[in-house]
């Protein structure tokens, strides 16, 4: 079946330079030029070569391995996290095209939280996955790590796996699984969008819990000013079940 389909655009490739020089310089042309070199490319590439090319309409795409048995592979773009330890705001957000070796990006994922937030983080928490990162400037703990760690770093080594189910609210509340824009820009912009949409999601969150809780307080007060009659219990009761604050 891949034969035939190798065939189908073998034809279709070749028809289609027959007649290129029937259509008139400009941005067609190049269009067509950078689509006829795709192809190619597409056809000479084989199961085992490195830099494969798997989309056409987004070449940038790089095959990333997963190591999950449910899905061993995806097709996209990496990208870095980095959030707050306290709060799990996102400080830092980035698109790493080519699929580098995690180690190898915390380097520019601390210098992208230090430019946006003004300030150097002091320690780092990450996983098994950034070890031979090189970082010197700040003190990065690895999980799973024995050596130098007291029971503070401890617990916010174990507070590292709270990003996680960030990650997964980013993916289906952020829309992050698939990128609507194109591009490796379109990724980077697209990341660091995503990012700003969890922030405002929590936001949002906090203070509606805090509205919900100034409410609350204040039709308390009413009810004691009003003198209705009703014992305190009975009435923080009623109201606990009204805004759901028990």
């Amino acid at each position: 079946m891949l034969r035939r389909l190798k065939g189908y655009t073998g034809r279709v490739l070749r028809d289609i330079e027959r007649q290129m020089d029937k259509v008139a310089d400009g941005p067609l042309n190049s269009r067509l030029q950078d689509l006829v070199a795709l192809v190619n490319r597409l056809l000479a590439q084989k199961p085992k070569d490195r830099k494969k090319l798997y989309s056409l309409h987004e070449p940038a795409v790089d095959c990333i391995s997963k190591g999950k048995a449910h899905k061993r592979y995806e097709f996209g773009t990496k990208v870095t996290v980095a959030t707050t330890t306290e709060g799990g705001f996102v400080v830092g957000m980035r698109a790493l095209p080519g699929n580098p070796y995690d180690g190898h990006t915390l380097r520019e994922a601390l210098k992208q939280v230090e430019f946006l937030t003004d300030q150097r983080p002091e320690m780092a928490f990450v996983d098994r996955g950034y070890r031979g990162h090189g970082v010197e400037t700040v003190k990065v703990f690895i999980s799973g790590a024995g050596r130098g760690v007291t029971r503070t770093i401890a617990k916010l080594l174990r507070r590292r796996s709270a990003i996680e189910p960030m990650i997964g609210h980013m993916k289906t509340d952020g829309r992050l699984t698939r990128c609507p824009l194109k591009g490796t820009t379109g990724d980077a912009l697209f990341a660091v969008l995503c990012g700003c949409g969890h922030n405002i999601r929590m936001i949002l969150r906090h203070l509606r819990v805090f509205l919900c809780q100034f409410i609350w307080l204040i039709t308390l007060i009413r009810g004691f000013k009003r003198g209705t009659g009703r014992r305190p219990e009975t009435t923080n009761r009623r109201l606990k079940s009204l805004f759901r604050m028990n």
